[in-house]
Formats: C-alpha cells, sequence, structure tokens
C-alpha cells in the first residue's frame, strides 16, 4: 500500500475519517497537531494526505491530483463527477429533504405557480423535480437556506439535514426525502488501475476498519 495521495475533507466529518484512515494503516500523527497545514505525509508508506474543502475533494480525486478520498454522498452526487464510489462508510448521515412551512405539508405542489426553490443543491433539485413533473425556478443559495421561506424569497427549500432541528427552529417541517447519504469512500478511475494493488489493498483495509 505505498504511494497513495488520500483527499480527506476539512469539517464535520474530518476527525471520524482521519480515525478510519489512521486505522487502516495510513499514519498522519500532525494533521491533529498543524491546523494550516493542508498536506501530510507517511513516511513509511509514502503515501500522503491532503486536507481540502468537502466540495473538492471529488475535484481533485476525479482529476487524479489525489487517488482515493472520503466525502459526503450529499457532495458526491450533487458534483456529478466521474469516479468510483466501492465504499459507504458508517459516519456521516444526513439525508437531503424538500422543507417548507407547515401548511405546505400536504399542500398539492402541482397546484402551486412560480414555484420557487432555494438550494444549495442545484443539481439534486432539479433532477428531483424534473422526475415529479415539476416545473420550478430554482434559487441558488450558499448558506442559511432556511431563511428563503421565511422571508418570502422562496416557496420551498433543498437542504441537508440531520436532526431537523434547524427547520423546527425556523418554523419549517419536511416534505419529503430525496436522497439519504452518508460518508462514502470515492477513487480515481485511472488509480485504479494503475495503482490496483495499493489501492485494493487500502480499500479491503478500510472495509474491516469499518466494520464492513
Amino acid at each position: 500500500m505505498r504511494g497513495l495521495t488520500v483527499a480527506l475533507p476539512k469539517g464535520r466529518l474530518f476527525e471520524r475519517s482521519l480515525q478510519l484512515v489512521e486505522a487502516s494503516g495510513l499514519r498522519f500523527h500532525a494533521a491533529r497537531s498543524d491546523s494550516r497545514r493542508l498536506m501530510f505525509a507517511d513516511e513509511r508508506s509514502g503515501s500522503r494526505m491532503i486536507l481540502v474543502k468537502p466540495v473538492d475533494v471529488v475535484t481533485y480525486v476525479e482529476h487524479g491530483a489525489a487517488d482515493v478520498g472520503i466525502v459526503g454522498e450529499d457532495v458526491l452526487h450533487e458534483s456529478g463527477v466521474d469516479v468510483l464510489e466501492p465504499l459507504t462508510l458508517p459516519f456521516g448521515q444526513c439525508r437531503i429533504v424538500v422543507a417548507g412551512t407547515p401548511e405546505q405539508r400536504n399542500a398539492n405542489l402541482r397546484l402551486m405557480t412560480n414555484l420557487r426553490v432555494a438550494t444549495k443543491y442545484p443539481r439534486l433539485t432539479r433532477d428531483h423535480f424534473a422526475r415529479r413533473g415539476l416545473s420550478a425556478e430554482l434559487i441558488a443559495l450558499s448558506g442559511s437556506v432556511e431563511l428563503g421561506p421565511a422571508i418570502g424569497l422562496a416557496d420551498l427549500l433543498v437542504d441537508v439535514v440531520d436532526t431537523g432541528r434547524t427547520l423546527r427552529d425556523n418554523g419549517l417541517v419536511e416534505i419529503e426525502t430525496i436522497l439519504r447519504c452518508a460518508a462514502c469512500v470515492i477513487v480515481n478511475r485511472a488509480s485504479q488501475v494503475i495503482k490496483s494493488e495499493s489501492v485494493n489493498q487500502w480499500l479491503a483495509q478500510m472495509q474491516v476498519a469499518s466494520g464492513q
């Protein structure tokens, strides 16, 4: 298992991801003590880890700057990148939902004219509403999506939720679930061929480490 470049996401998935990578046999101890560095080496295996924003993990892996990575399935499916997804991990569970006011829970969306939907997931939102045969104007937001329906910017929102508390605190309810997600391992297609022995060995150890 030599010479792999592993991309890990900053933020809420980082600690669990690093624990699992270390349980698989790679060692990047300095990642916990040096908050400014973005690249760490495991001298024993000749491997390295890069630490990037979750949305960038998929880009680094797709273009081969990283051989493998860990990312949330919400980010993966929204990106539409061409990578392999060989392993789902037992953490990072969440879901992408359509939400709105309590009055809209049982509303017939087909009767809502000029439907506007605020979201950080335009690709998944567009595909979902298209499958349902609904036309909607998408309003792309990068944060605080719950404000959209609250102040009249949008009728509905599509966002990722865990416990749903933020929705409830803003007077909103879940209307339907689009996608259930967890953290997952992704692999660059060329790396799976060129570095097949190292990649497959690492994947096998990750599977054992994750209890699957």
